[in-house]
């Protein structure tokens, strides 16, 4: 994990890299402060939503609200306050190998179902100090990118800066520095072998 960052440094490099003054916080008054506080909570999340990151999801039971649904469903749940997104799995247990389940509806900030008790698989809003340090690099990239324009005035250094967070525009926001994080994410994850197919059972 990245220990001791924080969205002033992460905010204050990428400025840096710029060639403009660092922050010491974002209330401080200066232009720099204004805008970085204006822009690094939407680049952050849309730079989290922008790929299944492994360490930013979490597993949690749900509250079940005693309101219940004016429609066909029985309850209700609160989703959690710091989900970016939608679930990525909902479950009716917490048995090891539970299967995702999907009678249910997602209503605003809420899920309506039948399920007496309901568990979700989400990404959240991970703070700075969680966050690994190949991610930290990347939002330095990005925040650099984003703040090129209004600090610089200068549409070469956008550009230049978004090629190096995320690739040109054909490579789709999959190039750049954006694709040696997902590979180094990726590396910590075990490989999903086969276990059963009955096509291959059949030829031996």
């Amino acid at each position: 994990m990245a220990t001791g960052d924080t969205d002033i440094k992460i905010c204050s490099d990428a400025l840096l890299l710029l060639g403009a003054n660092p922050i010491s916080s974002f209330t401080e008054g200066t232009d720099e402060a204004n805008i970085c506080d204006r822009l690094y909570p939407d680049v952050k999340i849309k730079t989290m939503a922008s790929y299944p990151w492994s360490f930013s999801f979490k597993k949690v039971q749900l509250s079940r609200l005693i309101t219940t649904p004016t429609n066909e469903y029985k309850y209700e749940y609160q989703m959690p306050s710091d989900m970016i997104a939608r679930p990525r799995a909902v479950y009716d247990t917490s048995s090891t190998y539970a299967q995702p389940r999907r009678d249910y509806k997602i209503q605003g900030d809420k899920i309506l179902t039948n399920y007496e008790k309901v568990y979700i698989d989400y990404q959240y809003n991970a703070p700075e100090y969680a966050l690994p340090h190949f991610f930290v690099q990347l939002l330095r990239y990005q925040m650099a990118w984003h703040l090129a324009m209004p600090i610089t005035d200068q549409n070469e250094k956008s550009n230049y800066w978004q090629i190096v967070a995320e690739g040109t525009p054909g490579e789709n926001g999959r190039g750049g520095y954006m694709r040696t994080a997902m590979s180094i994410d990726g590396q910590g994850q075990p490989t999903n072998a086969i276990q059963d197919f009955s096509l291959i059972d059949v030829r031996y």
